[in-house]
């Protein structure tokens, strides 16, 4: 556990509205106000911890999805992402979306797949990750509910597509970090007893490590510039 006390969760929120005023009245607090009044305290003291700050917000907002496969908060299908910023308000890093089906259930259809259903609506939670700005002093910025436009999902799923080709081909481990223009998959894990039995490019079974579908820092700093601008 990275919480030195759990209390119980905000209720989930009824509506987007509803949710929007909580993600609102955390704009401009300090991750320490908010952990303080929560009685969410990092064990071991503060420190960075992405883990942690999600939790704490999830916590705070009511998010009840956990680690199912379906948005955050399930009654709205909102998907919530926290964002860390640097001082310009750019993102300082790829966002992880979801995991990379490697075996099973894999969707034919870009609007029948879960990264779809992620990022239908998405309320974005950017935050101060300014390494020089101390941990509990990092404000939260200002909420954004949020939905892809037309030519945005279009690129997303192209990106997805081409990506998810090379999957079903059992081509997962020649796919590189750099593929996708803003989408790209990457390693979710790196212990050895993560690794998942899926069908390689030869039809053998292979233990490869779980993957997971990220936003590239360039599509996400779009989506904050126009908001913010």
């Amino acid at each position: 556990m990275i919480l030195s006390i759990v209390p119980r969760p905000s209720p989930p929120p009824r509506s987007e509205e509803e949710l929007m005023a909580r993600a609102n009245a955390l704009a401009g607090r300090t991750l320490g106000e908010v952990a303080q009044e929560y009685s969410l305290i990092p064990l071991g003291g503060w420190r960075h911890n992405k883990g942690w700050i999600g939790m704490l917000i999830e916590h705070v907002l009511g998010a009840s999805a956990a680690s199912r496969p379906e948005p955050d908060f399930p009654l709205l299908s909102v998907e919530l992402k926290t964002i860390p910023v640097g001082r310009t308000g750019r993102p300082l890093e790829s966002t992880f979306v979801c995991a990379v089906p490697l075996a099973g259930d894999i969707a034919a259809d870009w609007r029948q797949s879960n990264i779809f259903r992620k990022l239908a609506r998405v309320l974005w939670m950017p935050f101060e990750s300014e390494r020089t700005i101390p941990f509990e002093a990092r404000r939260i910025g200002s909420p954004l509910l949020w939905s892809p436009s037309p030519p945005e999902e279009a690129l997303l799923e192209r990106d997805w597509g081409m990506l998810m080709d090379r999957v079903i081909c059992g081509q997962v481990e020649e796919i590189s970090a750099s593929e996708g223009e803003y989408l790209q998959i990457r390693p979710k894990a790196t212990k050895a007893t993560a690794r998942r039995s899926v069908i390689g490019i030869d039809g053998e079974r292979e233990m490869l490590l779980p993957r997971g579908f990220y936003l590239r820092p360039s599509f996400t700093a779009a989506i904050l510039a126009r908001y913010y601008s």
